[in-house]
Order: C-alpha cells, then structure tokens, then sequence
C-alpha cells in the first residue's frame, strides 16, 4: 500500500475549458458505482468517496482552479493555514490565541493541523448557515414575506431623530 507522505498540487490546464465537458459528464453520474479501466485494459471499481475526489478534482480543474491533495494529519504554518481560509496570517493568530482553533507551539512558530483547520472551518460554515436559516425564520415571522410584489420595503427603518 502506497502512503502519502506529503501533500501534491495539482496546477490547472492551460485551456481550463478543455476539462469542461469532462466535468459535466462526471456531475451527471451516479456516484454508486464507478469502474476505472486502467491503460492496459483491466478495471476496477471505485469507492464512492475516491469517485466524488475524483469529480470534484476535474470541476475544480475546469473552472481553472489549482488544487492540493495532502493528506489530513498534515501540519501547515500560520502562513499556510490563513491561506487555506483566506484570511490574512493575523486574523489567523487571533483565531488561534482566542482558542477557536488547536495548534501546536514545538519552538517559536505556531504549528495548525489541516484537520483542526478543516473542522474550525465547517463549524464556521454550519454556523453561517444556521444564522441565515433564524434569518428567515424571523422574516417569515414578521411577515416580510406575505408582501406584495408592488410593495416598496426599505432595508433601513427611518430615523426617528429626524
């Protein structure tokens, strides 16, 4: 069995358009049952999960994206880590001195694992989504969705110091 030591990165193709109609092909399969035929003939089915890499890996490809497959137990830098969540190394700091994601102090740098930084980023996620879901909960509630179409709605209420 092959072991992943360390992490690889995938550059897009010079023409990203070309994985285009790959990547439509794979979105509209069933991901219950994938073979793959290697070059010399013989097959093998696919798991479900190594099918769905597989098809994300090409629409990432296809929309000109690089991509980089490392393994989760990998350890990043603060500056690797910000990266991955798109935020900038001090933000990251932050988030890692007010505890909301682990990391490691082996000397001087900060340590993160990529899945302490994919948990912190699915809590984030799952709590966005659960914040616009109460959002329009209360719309509903206050009735901004029983309006009709011709109605004009302000965003903001007025002032009343006016």
């Amino acid at each position: 069995m092959t072991t992943i030591v360390g992490e690889r990165t995938l550059l897009p193709p010079a023409r990203p358009e070309s994985s285009s109609a790959l990547a439509a092909l794979l979105a509209g399969l069933r991901q219950d049952k994938a073979i793959l035929v290697a070059p010399d003939g013989s097959r093998l089915e696919l798991p479900a999960e190594v099918f769905e890499v597989i098809r994300d890996v090409v629409q990432a490809m296809s929309q000109g994206l690089a991509i980089t497959v490392a393994p989760r137990h990998t350890v990043l830098t603060t500056s690797e880590a910000a990266q991955v969540l798109g935020v900038s190394r001090p933000t990251l700091v932050r988030l890692l001195e007010a505890g909301e994601i682990p990391y490691e102090k082996p000397n001087r740098h900060r340590r993160v694992l990529l899945a302490d930084l994919l948990a912190y980023q699915e809590r984030v996620r799952r709590a966005r989504a659960a914040g616009l879901d109460q959002m329009v909960r209360d719309g509903e509630e206050s009735g901004l969705y029983d309006l009709p179409i011709d109605t004009p709605f302000e965003r903001m209420p007025p002032d009343d110091d006016r």
